[in-house]
C-alpha cells in the first residue's frame, strides 16, 4: 500500500509539522504500515524524508510564472500520485488564498489524483480567506471530487459552504490533537507561563508589512506581560514554533520590558516532540500561533490567545474559551488583559486543570474520529 501526504510541509513551521507527525503516526497505526509506505509532498523534500522516514518529492517546482509552475508541477508530480493507493490533502489551513498560490497549487494535486482514478480527501483543515474567484473555482473543485472532506472548526464549514461546495462537510478538529500527551498533575499554584508571538505585520514576513502597527503589538505584549509579572510571582518562557521569525519577535518584545529578570527566551528550532515537553513543563500558555495553543491543550495546560487570524478565534470558540481570547489590536490599548486572565484562571485553578483535561480528551477523541476517512476512501476504491 502506498500514500501520498501533500499540505505546508518542511517550511519550518513546527505547527504544521505537529501535523505531518500527527498524520504519519495516524495512517500507519490505521492500516498497519511503515513509514517507508508514505510520500510526502514539501517544500524540503530531504528533511521531511530524514525526519520521518518517509519517501518526500518538492511539493512544487518553480519555472518561471505561476502558470509554468503550476504545469510543471502538475506533469511531474501526476507521474508520483497516480502509484498511490491514497491521497491525503491535509491539514493546516491550505484552504484558502491569502498568498494566492495556495488554492491552486493544492488544487493542482486533486486534479492529478482525480485524472488518475486515485481516491483523495480533503483531511483536518482550516479554511480562508477565500477572496478571489480563482481561488473559490479551485477549493470547489477540490471539495465536489474528493471521497469525503473534514474540516478543524465550524467556520472553516460554513465558509466552503457559502462559496459553494455541495457536499458533505465533517468537523474533526485539527489532526495535530491526536498527539495528546498524557502528563503529571499540574502545579498547585501557577508559576509558569509559556508565551509564543509572531512577526504581526513585520515586513520581513507579513504579506504587507507595517512598522506602526508591528510596533504597537510589540509594545503593547510587553506592557500586558509586565503588568503579568509586577502582580504575579511568575516566570515567562518564550518559544517558538514558526522559527527564527517568532524567536526575533520576542527579542523585540523583551527588550521593552521592564522586568526582563523574569524571562527566558528558548532560541531554537523546536521539533514537536519538544514544543510538547515545553507546553508540558508551563502552567499557562499564552499563544499567537495557533499550534501552541493547540499542542498546549494536548499536554493539558490552560490557555489564553492573542487572536491574530481568524482561525485563533475559531479554536479558541469551539474550546470554550472565547474569554481568555483576545483581539490582537486590542494588546496596545489594553495593559491589563493577560493580569486579569491569569487572575481569574489562579483563583479558579482546580476547575481550570479539569477543565483544560476534558477538553483535551475531547478533542483528541474527535481528531481520531477522522481516521475514518482513510478507511472508507481505501474501500471505494
Amino acid at each position: 500500500m502506498k500514500i501520498g501526504i501533500v499540505g505546508n510541509y518542511g517550511n519550518d513551521n513546527n505547527g504544521d509539522e505537529a501535523i505531518l507527525l500527527s498524520l504519519v503516526k495516524q495512517v500507519t497505526s490505521t492500516f498497519n504500515i511503515s513509514s517507508e509506505q508514505l510520500t510526502v509532498f514539501s517544500n524540503n523534500p530531504d528533511q521531511t524524508a530524514k525526519r520521518y522516514g518517509v519517501s518526500s518529492f518538492p511539493l512544487y517546482y518553480k519555472n518561471g510564472n505561476a502558470v509554468k509552475t503550476f504545469f510543471k508541477t502538475y506533469r511531474l508530480n501526476k507521474e508520483v500520485v497516480k502509484t498511490f493507493d491514497l491521497l491525503i490533502i491535509g491539514g493546516g489551513g491550505i484552504l484558502m488564498d491569502l498568498y494566492r498560490r495556495e488554492a491552486p497549487l493544492y488544487g493542482s494535486y486533486a486534479m492529478m489524483a482525480k485524472n488518475s482514478n486515485i481516491p483523495y480527501v480533503i483531511y483536518g483543515c482550516g479554511a480562508g480567506p477565500l477572496l478571489s474567484g480563482l481561488g473559490k473555482w479551485f477549493i470547489r473543485y477540490m471539495c465536489k471530487h474528493a471521497e469525503s472532506i473534514s474540516v478543524r472548526d465550524p467556520e472553516s464549514a460554513d465558509l466552503l459552504q457559502a462559496i459553494g461546495v455541495k457536499e458533505q462537510v465533517q468537523i474533526i478538529g485539527d489532526p495535530a490533537f491526536s498527539l495528546r500527551k498524557v502528563v503529571q498533575d499540574k502545579a498547585t499554584v501557577p508559576t509558569k507561563i509559556g508565551i509564543t508571538a509572531v512577526p504581526y505585520y513585520n515586513a520581513g514576513y507579513w504579506p504587507e508589512g507595517n512598522t506602526a502597527i508591528y510596533n504597537d503589538y510589540v509594545d503593547g505584549m510587553a506592557k500586558n506581560l509586565d503588568n503579568l509579572a509586577a502582580q504575579h510571582d511568575v516566570e515567562l518562557t518564550f518559544f517558538a514554533t514558526k522559527f527564527p521569525q517568532d524567536a526575533d519577535v520576542t527579542k523585540d518584545i523583551v527588550k521593552k520590558m521592564t522586568h526582563k529578570e523574569k524571562t527566558t527566551i528558548i532560541d531554537d528550532n523546536l521539533l514537536p516532540d519538544r514544543i510538547l515537553d515545553i507546553t508540558a513543563q508551563q502552567d499557562v500558555i499564552i499563544g499567537t500561533r495557533l499550534h501552541s495553543l493547540i499542542l498546549a491543550t494536548c499536554t493539558e495546560t490552560p490557555i489564553m490567545a492573542i487572536s491574530y487570524h481568524h482561525k485563533v478565534n475559531d479554536f479558541m470558540k469551539l474550546a470554550n474559551l472565547e474569554k481568555y481570547a483576545f483581539p490582537i489590536g486590542d494588546i496596545h490599548h489594553q495593559s491589563t488583559l493577560f493580569v486579569d486572565a491569569f487572575t481569574d484562571m489562579k483563583e479558579n485553578w482546580s476547575a481550570t486543570i479539569d477543565d483544560t483535561k476534558n477538553l483535551s480528551i475531547e478533542l483528541y477523541d474527535e481528531a481520531m474520529k477522522g481516521t475514518k476517512q482513510f478507511t472508507e476512501a481505501i474501500k471505494h476504491k
